[in-house]
């Protein structure tokens, strides 16, 4: 026998037509409170550089990254005075690196990817294959300048014709000829290049084939970079076209543990992580921009935010960004624990950049018309997202790396 099925009286008041209440809104894009499992000192950090980032440099940034203009002797004042490089590459930060600098990666990006770009390349990418690929003399000779922002270093990989392959096809040479190195070739899309001090230059030796990295100075004779111009994403930022003609580097000033592409890889595997903390910062930003665009743009006399199809894009964007922020902390927390892993890298910086495109996307859509504007600020998050998405190694490139651990299998060429 089937069961009686009972019904409920219906009650009518609870079908009137009284608008929704309203609660007070939750405006937080940590929405799972993860910051709360980051140590005390490190958000200390992290909410000095987002103070500067919000009060400081947001009312200013539209208009920086519409002239293209990047006010260097500005910038770099301010990072001397926010010091946020004090004792990186140092054993007593060691335990927590990843995370501290991802946390800054972030907090720029939120604001500002261009900027987080001009961090990144100096503090990650610059500093890093120093530390990673330099001797003990070298490390102290470059690391305490360029903590201090005394001088500002640039990273030399990526070619003309060279980008996700250049593990094997790097073309820039370099042969020995006495207690020097000569150099030849060219580099492009190199980040702070035009004006900095150093550039940490890739080459491969043409005696044995092999990849060596230099400390190349940029008053060297044969050292030129060109501005780029005409990008759409991270205006701000200035990326160099560098041709390296005959340049001579001291033997002293080649990374006296960069020996193969391995060597160049274990920094880039290092940075990755900072990548997809940028993915994070730029979706944050986005999200927060839009969520108060919703309470503020009315519509048929209401919020835009108090309807269905907003608050779905709302939520999708709070979404991704609550399982990014998640994804990039335990990556982070076991690069910290494990070293480098490419594998857990790649699979952080490829989901949380795909996750950003997604997300700015979504937070440009909410705002209609006046999501094109600069004056809202997501349209320029909403084109420095594609910058994100495409270096430090390509969408299609991290699949493959996290495809070859999981599978055993190598689908690279």
């Amino acid at each position: 026998m089937l069961p009686t099925c009972r019904f409920l009286p219906f009650a009518p008041a609870a079908m009137s037509a009284q608008p929704p209440r309203s609660r007070a809104p939750i405006t937080t894009s940590d929405f799972y409170d993860w910051f709360a499992t980051v140590p005390d000192d490190i958000n200390t950090e992290r909410l000095k550089l987002r103070q500067f980032m919000s009060e400081e440099w947001e009312p200013q940034a539209n208009g920086f990254w519409e002239r293209a203009d990047f006010p260097r002797e500005y910038l770099v004042e301010r990072m001397k005075a926010l010091d946020l490089l004090r004792g990186k590459y140092t054993p007593e930060r060691a335990a927590t690196a990843t995370i501290s600098d991802g946390l800054l990666s972030m907090e720029f990006a939120r604001v500002d990817p261009s900027l987080a770009t001009f961090f990144g390349v100096h503090a990650g990418l610059c500093m890093g294959a120093i530390a990673l690929c330099g001797s003990e003399e070298q490390q102290a000779e470059w690391l305490p300048p360029l903590r201090r922002w005394d001088m500002v270093g640039a990273f030399g990989l990526t070619e003309p014709d060279v980008g996700s392959g250049v593990a094997k096809g790097l073309t820039t040479t370099c042969r020995r000829d006495g207690d020097h190195w000569v150099l030849n070739g060219q580099k492009k899309w190199i980040g702070n290049s035009t004006w900095c001090d150093i550039v940490v230059v890739w080459a491969r030796d043409e005696a044995d084939q092999s990849v060596k990295g230099f400390i190349v100075r940029t008053s060297l004779d044969g050292y030129s970079a060109e501005l780029m111009t005409g990008k759409i994403a991270q205006r701000t930022v200035h990326n160099g076209l560098i041709t390296l003609n005959n340049v001579r580097v001291a033997e002293r000033d080649r990374l006296q543990q960069a020996r193969s592409f391995a060597d160049t890889q274990r920094v880039l595997v290092m940075a990755r992580c900072g990548t997809a903390w940028q993915g994070v910062g730029c979706a944050m930003g986005a999200y927060e921009y839009a969520l108060r665009y919703a309470s503020e743009r009315t519509q048929f006399g209401r919020p835009i935010g108090s309807y269905q199809l907003v608050q779905n894009m709302l939520v999708k964007m709070l979404g991704n960004i609550t399982a990014m922020i998640g994804l990039a902390l335990r990556a982070s927390e076991l690069q910290d624990r494990l070293g480098p892993r490419d594998e857990l890298s790649a699979l952080a910086k490829q989901f949380c950049a795909a996750r950003c495109r997604e997300t700015v996307a979504l937070a440009r859509e909410s705002m209609g018309g006046n999501g094109i504007l600069l004056e809202y600020h997501v349209a320029r998050l909403f084109a420095d997202a594609e910058a994100i998405y495409s270096y430090e190694g390509s969408n299609e490139i991290n699949t493959m790396i996290v495809g070859r651990a999981i599978t055993g299998h190598s689908a690279f060429v």
